[in-house]
């Protein structure tokens, strides 16, 4: 089953230094209080678009895009993804897939045979509060570590990014988290910004001078630690 719930045609943001598109997929294994697209947390029986769709959209659009952004929900629970990719992949793109780290194997096997370029995995938390900022279990905590220790490796590129919330993310988490993917080669916070798209409305991010604090704080372990849609 491939759910594809959305498709963004035009992205000058999404994948470093490429013109791309955005393909959104549906379902998600974590509950993340803060996450701004809670329409795509459940996995639906069909969804908005075809691969077929999608393919042909972007037979049509080959000498426009550079590149595929593979986002959700969380895309590596599509059973059928290895196969869109490869079909992504006939057509000339570079693939960037952002995933919250969670299925391992199935990140590793995608590397391995080639059909991701970039790799963006959102960091929740400390491991210590990663249970309580995401909803979940310790099963994912330990597969999540997994995840980390197999990009920190290099063998594809790769971004962390964490999404800042004044009620779940305390400074000396951010420090402890900092020593976790200490020497990262691109590290990003981002502040969080409430709508009425989040899971649970009402939670706070940090103004821009406390975002550049925190990201001092972590400079020691993580020098290139930027701050992302600040200002």
């Amino acid at each position: 089953m491939l759910c594809l719930q959305g498709l963004q045609k035009l992205t000058l943001l999404d994948y470093p230094g490429y013109v791309a598109c955005t393909v959104f997929t549906g379902g998600c294994n974590f509950r993340c209080p803060f996450c701004q697209n809670s329409d795509l947390l459940v996995t639906r029986p069909q969804g908005q678009y075809t691969a077929q769709e999608i393919l042909t959209f972007l037979e049509h659009r080959k000498n426009i895009l550079d590149g595929v952004c593979i986002s959700g929900g969380e895309p590596l629970l599509q059973e059928n993804l290895p196969q869109f990719l490869q079909e992504v992949r006939k057509l000339g793109y570079r693939i960037k897939l952002d995933t919250n780290g969670s299925f391992p194997d199935i990140l590793e096997q995608l590397v391995t045979d080639g059909l991701v370029d970039y790799v963006a995995m959102d960091i929740k938390n400390s491991l210590a509060r990663y249970e309580v900022t995401t909803g979940t279990t310790g099963l994912y905590t330990r597969a999540v570590i997994r995840s980390v220790d197999f990009l920190l490796q290099g063998d594809v590129e790769y971004e962390f990014r964490t999404t800042v919330v004044k009620e779940l993310h305390r400074p000396a988490d951010l420090l402890e988290l900092s020593y976790w993917i200490a020497g990262a080669s691109r590290y990003y916070l981002q502040s969080f910004v409430d709508s009425s798209c989040v899971l649970e409305p009402g939670m706070h991010g940090y103004t821009a001078r406390e975002m550049e604090e925190l990201r001092q704080l972590i400079l020691p372990q993580v020098p290139a630690a930027q701050l992302r849609g600040i200002g």
